[in-house]
């Protein structure tokens, strides 16, 4: 007896262990800001994946970032690939009273050069010397000497200055740094002093620096981190100066959306970079951000409502899949999917870990909290924009309670 009741005893103690581990019941419906955004949707004609920027919290997060440079006294550099739409990259320029970009691609570059034949252009990464051809043969040599261009290394550095030699133009190169990310770019002074000292030779002038330090607030001790970063700029400043350049007169670039903020305290360097930030993406839900909002959103309508989720192939076993986990009980086949994106709205959807990832009818699971019906609007956010904003067509305006119009994007390109 004694043996049974041990055993008994011990079966209990497993069940109610097994039971703490059951994942807990999620789910509910749309708050009042995604009803609202879901009606106007509707009223609006909108039954298909579409990319919504808010227009509001827009302007707000352009208010709260603008704030903050200004009382730092620091230049913005508008991210162009973050914001792959004229109007919104235009929107946000105006807002920050700046025509400071950083451009990414040749393709995008050729792109906005019509659109703002003013704006000081920096690259932010170094491109195959074969692009940086391409774009001084598509924009002529006038336009693409205005340009401040990457280089990363040495041989960087010779590849672009035979291309210019070839088309007979002086043009402007601004260093990359690594300022603790390891990504590239010139990561110690004496190896920076040699090649802006060799730049003349090349055809160049030297325009600047660049370090770029996303890594700092992931690291253990982001303060830490920040200031190691700032130690090797202010040794690559000093690098410069010894080649016989002014770091005063050059552009001294720093920084991205999750470290602006730190820059605005204070900082060695003269300009700031920002761009995801103005929309907020998911993957920057920083403490540094955390009064910035969300401001874009993928809607997509529901295709097929399921009340009990059935298993393909084993259906018997969808019952006790739906006891273990409440929250596969219900599923949603949307119109798309397999976007860089999670589940917002409702609340307690998540992707089907047993269907995988669909991009023509993804399916999203819930319990039984989650009571969406056809033809209802399930709302994303994504993880981060660039080229995700290129993969909708028009951005679709919401602006107090309406959908009030439509801004174009960039023509795709990587």
């Amino acid at each position: 007896m004694k043996r049974r009741s041990i055993l008994i005893g011990g079966a209990a103690l497993a069940s109610a262990g097994l039971i703490t581990l059951r994942p807990a019941e999620g789910g509910g419906m749309h708050d009042a800001y995604f009803s609202g955004l879901s009606a106007a949707l509707k009223r609006a004609g909108l039954m298909h994946p579409v990319l919504v920027v808010d227009r509001k919290r827009l302007a707000a997060n352009i208010n709260a970032i603008r704030s903050r440079v200004e009382a730092g006294k620091l230049p913005l550099r508008v991210v162009a690939k973050s914001l792959p739409s004229p109007s919104l990259l235009g929107a946000v320029m105006e807002g920050m009273g700046t025509q400071r970009l950083m451009v990414f691609s040749a393709e995008m570059l050729l792109q906005l050069l019509p659109l703002h034949p003013e704006a000081d252009y920096l690259m932010g990464k170094p491109l195959p010397a074969a692009e940086f051809a391409r774009v001084i043969d598509k924009a002529g040599a006038q336009a693409a000497a205005r340009i401040q261009w990457l280089i990363d290394t040495p041989k960087r550095l010779a590849a672009y200055g035979e291309v210019a030699r070839a088309r007979g133009m002086a043009w402007r190169a601004s260093l990359e740094i690594d300022v603790g990310l390891h990504r590239g770019g010139f990561a110690d002074p004496a190896t920076l002093k040699a090649a802006a000292a060799s730049a003349t030779s090349h055809g160049a002038s030297v325009a600047g620096l660049m370090g770029y330090d996303p890594h700092v607030p992931k690291m253990p001790s982001p303060d830490k981190a920040f200031a190691a970063a700032q130690d090797v700029y202010r040794a690559m400043i000093g690098a410069l100066r010894e080649a016989g350049a002014d770091p005063a007169a050059l552009t001294l670039n720093t920084a991205g959306s999750p470290t602006f903020s730190r820059h605005c305290k204070g900082t060695v360097a003269n300009e700031v970079s920002v761009g995801s930030a103005f929309v907020k993406p998911g993957d920057f839900d920083y403490d540094d951000l955390s009064a910035l909002q969300p401001a874009a959103f993928i809607a997509t309508p529901v295709i097929k409502a399921s009340q009990d989720q059935q298993l393909p192939g084993v259906e018997a076993l969808s019952g006790a899949m739906h006891w273990w986990d409440r929250n596969t009980q219900r599923g949603f086949f949307i119109h798309g999917g397999h976007w860089l994106a999670k589940p917002v709205s409702p609340p307690g959807l998540e992707y089907s870990k047993l269907f995988g990832r669909s991009s023509n009818q993804e399916l999203l699971t819930g319990s039984r909290r989650v009571d969406l019906k056809v033809d209802d609007h399930v709302f994303l956010r994504p993880d981060q924009s660039e080229a995700l904003f290129l993969q909708f067509g028009d951005i679709v305006l919401y602006d107090v309670g309406e959908i009030s119009g439509t801004w174009p994007t960039l023509p795709v390109s990587a």
